[in-house]
């Protein structure tokens, strides 16, 4: 379950590391896997030129980050440390809390995914994550 101020780490190619978690979207508290929550970007990831030492090229550096850090975003959980129980009795639970960015419309900020989601994203309406994950469980 998530609760305010809990660090989050991004999974997806949006130029974001780690997060931290401000608000709930339309639910009381703690949050769980599928939930949209409102973040703002503690460290960002370093892609293309500046990643290679290059900085003096700053457009191929925007480019490639598409948030900046202190910027606040959308997000949804797509990964808990807290066990949850599914539909059919099983429980599954993570190693990390994890996150994806997404827009004010619902659509992910980020084109890939680095990690395993879960499954149970598919019933809170969030199957556009769920394919560009690499696998989910």
């Amino acid at each position: 379950m998530i609760q305010l101020k809990t660090l989050l780490t991004c999974i997806d190619n949006s130029g974001a590391a780690i997060v931290e978690c401000i608000t709930l979207m339309k639910r009381k508290k703690p949050a769980s896997i599928g939930d949209r929550i409102v973040v703002v970007v503690q460290k960002q990831r370093s892609f293309g030129a500046e990643a290679l030492g290059r900085v003096n090229n700053t457009s191929a550096v925007s480019a490639a980050n598409k948030v900046r850090r202190g910027d606040i975003r959308h997000a949804v959980i797509v990964r808990a440390k807290k066990e949850v129980m599914r539909r059919d009795g099983t429980r599954v639970r993570f190693d990390d809390n994890a996150c994806v960015l997404i827009n004010k419309a619902g659509e992910p900020i980020g084109t890939r995914l680095s990690g395993v989601v879960a499954s149970d994203l598919r019933y809170k309406g969030w199957s556009k994550i769920l394919s560009l994950a690499p696998a989910h469980v």
